[in-house]
């Protein structure tokens, strides 16, 4: 390959212009995005391309189960630290054809990526020189347009700050802000809230922000931290799925997933407010509910742990007010107390034997499996724990309030 000038050694009008020219050197097809995998630009009237590089082109965004292929592979990882061009071996099965990639970096940060589609023209030595001296060119381009973007967050945050301490409440006013920040609400929305052990560092943000912009579970439209919260308002990708609510717990537990085995970051908490909201100025109860979640999730973690949106709370809602008002009045179930005592005073396990059976909603089989016991076992110590604390186990008021009970102490 011979190249007698430098293409790369000029000012490039758009990154369309430098796209076609590095295709025109290489003579291969090549896509550039941005660090997130959106598509920026990519070299037309290619003849040969693969499933991967369509999709990307009509998506505008590299499909997220390539993304998934290309972090289990460790292609990601390598071209995160790496400033040579790296060749990747095809991954059928999700349309990828032998590639030749490159990071745009500026230090330690990438600003986007270089991907040369090599089938017929594999590249050599001088090929992959040349691919340096592209990402070089593309990095200058790159920087401006994270300058601009980085004021278009900055715009869309303090917008959401508003809108999450009801500060703009009339959707006249909500309109006219987003009119111009360019920017289209969806029809509905729900606010996520993720919290982490720790306050939110640099590092741990750039990471958190490559998740929620790849994923293509749910649209991401606005996201602030706050310390050691991730605070995010979403919507459905298609208003009319059916499922969306699944959708979101899949969003969640996804993002559990991809925390844990990229970054390994671990014990990370999440609430959602409910259903979802089609009045903007509903932003900052739904924020309310999703705390609330957190709140709850924190008093009753074994209870909630599958729990995240506030509607699936069910009576857990209302518990953090009863308890406040049981404090207040520094009331003792006289039942549960009298099970205590005699637990105390003869080495015994009624309270739990009460505690599993209730929550197994009195099917003594259940119960006395949990507990590890014969079911003639668990239905005598149930008639001890009548004649004892004066409990009526046939009455339902009675269950749920003996229920509820213990279900509060446990949040003490």
């Amino acid at each position: 390959m011979t190249i007698e000038k430098d293409p790369f050694d000029e000012t490039f009008d758009s990154l369309e212009t430098l796209v076609d020219t590095i295709s025109e050197v290489l003579h291969c097809p090549v896509t550039l995005e941005d660090a997130n995998h959106r598509l920026l630009a990519y070299s037309s009237h290619d003849p040969q391309t693969d499933p991967a590089r369509i999709a990307t082109i009509i998506g505008r965004r590299v499909p997220e189960r390539v993304i998934h292929s290309l972090w289990r592979e460790g292609v990601i990882q390598r071209l995160s630290n790496s400033d040579e061009p790296i060749r990747i071996r095809a991954i059928h099965e999700v349309g990828l054809g032998n590639r030749v990639a490159i990071a745009i970096r500026k230090n330690n940060d990438v600003l986007g990526y270089i991907w040369v589609l090599e089938e017929e023209n594999p590249l050599d030595e001088q090929a992959m020189h040349q691919l340096k001296k592209a990402a070089q060119a593309a990095k200058t381009k790159l920087l401006q347009l994270q300058v601009q973007k980085r004021k278009q967050e900055e715009g869309y945050q303090e917008f959401f700050w508003k809108l999450l301490t009801g500060h703009v409440q009339s959707l006249a006013a909500i309109k006219e802000q987003a009119d111009k920040l360019l920017l289209t609400l969806p029809p509905c929305y729900r606010v996520l809230v993720f919290q982490f052990n720790e306050d939110i560092s640099n590092q741990l943000y750039k990471q958190i922000h490559y998740l929620i912009t790849t994923t293509q579970r749910v649209r991401i439209i606005f996201h602030v931290v706050d310390r050691n919260q991730l605070i995010m308002l979403a919507s459905p990708y298609h208003q009319s799925q059916p499922n969306a609510q699944d959708t979101f717990t899949e969003f969640i537990r996804d993002f559990f997933t991809q925390m844990k085995e990229r970054y390994q970051v671990t014990s990370i908490g999440a609430g959602a407010g409910s259903l979802f909201y089609e009045d903007y100025t509903k932003v900052e109860k739904s924020y309310q509910e999703a705390l609330t979640v957190l709140q709850i999730k924190k008093q009753f973690p074994n209870s909630t742990k599958d729990t995240f949106h506030f509607e699936d709370l069910g009576f857990y809602r209302y518990l953090p007010a009863m308890l406040e008002q049981k404090r207040a009045q520094r009331f003792v179930n006289p039942h549960l107390q009298k099970l205590r005592d005699y637990d105390r005073e003869h080495h015994a396990h009624l309270l739990k034997t009460l505690e599993v059976y209730l929550s197994c909603d009195c099917n003594v089989k259940e119960a006395a499996d949990q507990l590890h016991v014969h079911t003639n076992t668990l239905n005598y110590r149930l008639s001890r724990i009548s004649e004892i604390a004066g409990i009526n186990l046939k009455n339902m008021d009675h269950k749920v309030s003996l229920y509820l009970d213990l279900k509060m102490e446990q949040g003490e």
